[in-house]
């Protein structure tokens, strides 16, 4: 009835459930789980592997639906609601905000919340010096007070950063930020293993010190909340993100120790043996070891599958059964899959069982390697195994990774996380007796972290590759396949074929004499990708708060990964505002254009005038700005770079944040110089934009809409896009459709929505159409 063929259908089974656009109807989706299961239970081998597929689909989509009802309803909007509840999980401090998850309490607040769990956001006041009891927030801690909460919504971009998925499988309800004009009041605090963590975090972090607290903190707690975007940076580049968080390793390696202290204290008392045998003993304790320390690590996936393989192991000795390896990962995974059907969506379900699935079958025998070959070899098949995984999961691959892990895997997890696992024990039994495990713990991080930080630097280290077809994985598992196969098998050198889809995927770069814009869906700011057939420009570069979110790390470096960018030629930034010219120091830092241009009094660093009549060709595309003049004066957002891209089947304007003065200024100083027919509107649509006389004077089809959902300002205003469709324009906007494709090309002018291009069951937006027309 179980077993890795029925393992594998039912994963497969959740997995096909979630690529669907949109769900089955409930009573559908109930029906073919109750057949399904009577397939799966009574059929022979086809039919019971057929049936574990599509109950694992229909589970799944049971599950997705139920999540989903749990959310705030779109309808209502952005609402101000009054909760009392619990800090579940580790509170995020930044330097202006604290982000935490909230359980609402079953018996208080709207019926909606009850017992649900939100993702809330604590901020300082503006020019304010932060807020004490924001700093003191801990796990357990019960709280009542005002939020404004909203249905989850994020942003839709190409690439793999997506919010809505997560609070999807997280089984969030809303999202928001506490009111702190509102009365608040602190109530009793709970205790519970996160508040441990966190206080064993603080510990470490105050007995350690440098650099290498925060990564101490990772291996012994899981706590990774230290750790900056430069180090996962550097972790992604050499491959070692795997090591630096608690994995299933580092779980096995606590049950093994304590296995093998139980089989010491049963040969030493031999009488124990009447109570329970020493075999079934050790695997009894090595199980309760591991559970407590997956605990303490908060219950990553990893660390549960690894809890379940060796639960299943336990049970294999108390019936006295022997098992095989493969029997338990595929019990775990039917296990995982079982409880929560949605945790395929997570990379760290795939990686983690994926990578045992490979080591099982490539080396069988690997006890009987000598230590140094059995390294080599693992890392050979974990390597090539989960290479296709980590490009489709990740748009990356690490060159770096392979040279790497053949130092931190036996230097780390011999050395570092045996003394830093040990801290947290002696810690957890007397307060302060670990601090000297963990001291030595950072001592030998530092030097070989110096080492790997030098190894990330080069410019070799890492390999971003564009979002792939969706065949490329398959052909590239194929591939892997063939090549781990033993030697003497023919064709090996045929597989490399295979890897071409993933590796060197088609970009869809346009022609000659042909663009393509993407207005990125950046939130309430703008950032345009602008590609030739050979050449790239940035026109500004999204929103950024001080100390806080920042759009060009979040959204536009990704995205610009994403779609197979190698290098920007130029970076236009339209005026020194933080939602325009936020995201310049974290695209600069991964890309470093050659070329900044803004206008002449904003002081951007390096940046050249972006002065009307420059003018340049790339391509046989022709890059002119209409605006400012030489002697405009410093007016902020009238002063914004107006540019014009002329291509041979189109041309597109970007206006920056002009106003109606300067868009009439414009049409009187050259009315011929404005037609286009894709303009992205100024201003993000405001009632102070988007003149009559501009958008006649353009004559556009496509008028594009960069603004925020439901944003402060009311962007876009119900005026500018009436004046918009007077003119016969259409008027997509990011908020909506997601990031915005729009190709200059001999077929026409093509628009295309991020959300329309790959439609997804989760979808926010969608879900708020259908509410809002039902």
């Amino acid at each position: 009835m179980f077993g890795t063929a029925t393992g594998a259908a039912l994963v497969l089974g959740a997995t096909a459930c979630l690529a669907l656009p949109a769900l089955l109807p409930a009573w559908a989706l109930g029906l073919a789980l109750v057949l399904a299961a009577g397939a799966w239970g009574l059929g022979r081998v086809g039919l019971r592997v057929a049936g574990a597929g599509i109950f694992g689909l229909a589970l799944c989509g049971l599950h997705a639906a139920h999540a989903l009802s749990l959310q705030w309803p779109a309808t209502m909007g952005r609402s101000d609601v009054v909760v009392s509840g619990r800090l579940v999980g580790l509170p995020v401090h930044e330097a202006q905000r604290t982000w935490f998850e909230f359980r609402v309490d079953a018996d208080v607040g709207p019926a909606a919340l009850r017992g649900r769990l939100l993702r809330l956001s604590w901020f300082d006041a503006r020019d304010a010096a932060p807020d004490p009891r924001r700093l003191a927030l801990e796990p357990g801690d019960r709280w009542h007070f005002t939020a404004r909460v909203r249905a989850p919504r994020g942003l839709r971009n190409p690439g793999w950063i997506d919010s809505e998925k997560h609070a999807m499988a997280r089984r969030v309800a809303a999202v928001g930020y506490l009111r702190t004009g509102e009365p608040m009041t602190r109530l009793e605090a709970a205790g519970g293993i996160d508040r441990w963590r966190h206080r064993t975090a603080e510990r470490i972090e105050r007995v350690v010190g440098g650099d290498a607290a925060r990564f101490v903190r990772a291996l012994a707690v899981g706590d990774t909340r230290g750790l900056g975007e430069l180090d996962w940076e550097a972790l992604r580049a050499t491959g070692l993100t795997h090591l630096i968080a608690i994995s299933g390793f580092h779980v096995g390696m606590v049950g093994g120790a304590f296995a093998l202290l139980a089989a010491a204290v049963w040969w030493c008392l031999p009488s124990l043996g009447r109570v329970l045998p020493r075999p079934q003993a050790t695997a009894v304790v090595a199980l309760g070891a591991a559970s407590v320390y997956a605990a303490a690590a908060g219950w990553e996936l990893p660390t549960v599958r690894t809890v379940l393989m060796i639960a299943v192991v336990v049970v294999d000795r108390l019936v006295r059964r022997r098992l095989r390896i493969a029997d338990a990962l595929a019990y775990a995974a039917i296990a995982v899959v079982l409880v929560d059907p949605m945790a395929v969506l997570s990379a760290g379900f795939w990686l983690s069982f994926a990578g045992v699935a490979w080591l099982v079958w490539c080396l069988p025998d690997a006890r009987a390697l000598s230590a140094t070959r059995g390294l080599l070899a693992s890392q050979w098949v974990a390597t090539l195994g989960l290479l296709p995984l980590t490009v489709t999961l990740f748009g990356q691959a690490s060159l770096a990774g392979p040279l790497a892990n053949l130092v931190a895997i036996p230097w780390w997890s011999l050395v570092v996380v045996p003394l830093s696992v040990l801290g947290t024990g002696l810690e957890a039994l007397h307060a302060g007796a670990g601090d000297w495990a963990w001291r030595l713990a950072a001592w030998a991080f530092a030097p070989s972290w110096r080492l790997f930080d030098w190894l990330a630097a080069a410019p070799f280290a890492l390999w971003w590759l564009p979002a792939p077809h969706r065949l490329a994985l398959p052909l590239a598992l194929l591939a892997a396949f063939w090549l781990l196969l033993p030697r003497g098998v023919p064709g090996k050198g045929l597989a490399a074929l295979l890897w071409l889809p993933l590796l060197w995927p088609d970009r869809d770069l346009p022609g000659p004499g042909e663009a393509e814009l993407v207005v990125l869906d950046v939130g309430q700011g703008l950032a345009v990708l602008i590609r030739t057939a050979g050449h790239t420009v940035l026109y500004d570069t999204g929103p950024a708060m001080p100390d806080g979110y920042d759009a060009g790390e979040r959204v536009v470096v990704p995205a610009l990964h994403a779609l197979g960018v190698r290098r920007l030629d130029a970076i236009v930034v339209s005026h020194g505002d933080a939602d325009h010219a936020g995201g310049l120091g974290a695209v600069q830092r991964r890309f470093a254009a050659p070329v900044v241009f803004a206008p002449q009094w904003d002081r951007v660093p390096g940046a050249s005038p972006c002065l009307m009549g420059s003018a340049w060709r790339a391509d046989g595309v022709v890059f002119r700005f209409l605006h400012p003049d030489l002697y405009f004066p410093p007016f902020r957002n009238p002063s914004s770079c107006v540019l014009r891209v002329e291509t041979a089947h189109g041309t597109a304007l970007l206006p920056g944040d002009i106003d109606t003065v300067v868009e009439r200024l414009l049409v009187h100083r050259d009315a011929e110089a404005l037609v286009a027919d894709v303009v992205v509107a100024a201003h993000h649509g405001s009632a102070g934009s988007s003149d009559p006389g501009f958008v006649a004077a353009t004559g556009a089809r496509h008028a594009l809409m960069s603004a925020g959902h439901g944003n402060r300002f009311g962007h876009p205003h119900a005026q500018a896009l009436a004046r918009w469709a007077q003119q016969g324009a259409a008027t997509p906007g990011t908020a909506e459709a997601g990031a915005l494709r729009v190709r200059l090309g001999p077929g026409g002018i093509r628009v295309t929505g991020e959300r329309a291009r790959a439609p997804r069951l989760w979808d926010a937006a969608r879900r708020s159409e259908r509410a809002a027309g039902g």
